[in-house]
């Protein structure tokens, strides 16, 4: 059995995750901030679950119409209204044959979590808080809650599938080159997110092996620095 990770484009830039064991198995959906491409892909068969990273609009605005049609669990932090499985981080969960563990990430927002899909196709959704070359603003939370949410995926293997909220690669990769990165990893990426987003393909997923050499927020050696990228990235 193959594991299937499908993004549905919600909104101008938004992504809602789909995962499934296999093609027998439901779907479990993670932000969907939109309803409607949720319930195309879905049809009549609910999800086996629905998982929230945080509180923004974009990640949960379809939450009541899936639930009311599907009545499914949704899982994510308290203080959303239509949770009815609390997550603090910590938790294992165990979905539709699929593992997910979950991490408490706060710096985006203080209530955010990220969710790592363990076994042989090893994923990462991660909201808000880290991108593909980038990472969220710290609307909430700061530069140093934020730097050790990302030391927790330090171990994660360099295959784990980075599958983020939004489609901001190009955006992030020209900030990226104007700090003077010329990388050979760096250009490679900075060519292949040209050719998917030039045939209308998502950037992402992404391997974290990928993230490591060329995103700068998620190796920053220090909070300092951590903080720096972030400031010259919001004036960019």
């Amino acid at each position: 059995m193959t594991v299937e990770i499908k993004p549905l484009c919600a909104f101008k830039d938004n992504y809602v995750w789909c995962v499934r064991q296999s093609a027998i198995m439901p779907w479990v959906v993670i932000d969907p901030g939109e309803a409607a491409p949720v319930m195309t892909l879905l049809g009549e068969q609910p999800p086996a679950a629905i998982l929230l990273t945080h509180h923004h609009n974009d990640h949960i605005g379809g939450v009541a119409v899936l639930r009311e049609r599907y009545h499914a669990p949704i899982y994510g932090p308290a203080d959303i209204a239509e949770i009815d499985h609390p997550l603090k981080g910590g938790e294992k969960l165990s979905l539709a044959g699929l593992s997910f563990h979950v991490f408490a990430t706060p710096g985006h927002t203080l209530d955010h979590l990220c969710y790592e899909l363990e076994g042989e196709h090893p994923a990462l959704f991660s909201g808000d808080t880290l991108f593909s070359g980038g990472s969220g603003r710290l609307f909430e939370g700061t530069a140093e809650q934020l730097f050790k949410s990302f030391r927790q995926f330090d171990a994660l293997p360099d295959e784990t599938m980075l599958c983020p909220g939004h489609e901001y690669t190009q955006g992030n990769l020209k900030f990226i080159a104007s700090l003077g990165q010329d990388s050979p990893a760096f250009q490679a990426r900075v060519a292949e997110v040209a050719r998917l987003r030039e045939a209308g393909r998502p950037s992402v997923p992404v391997t974290l092996g990928v993230e490591r050499q060329t995103n700068p927020f998620l190796t920053a050696p220090s909070v300092e620095a951590l903080a720096q990228l972030r400031q010259q990235k919001d004036q960019f």
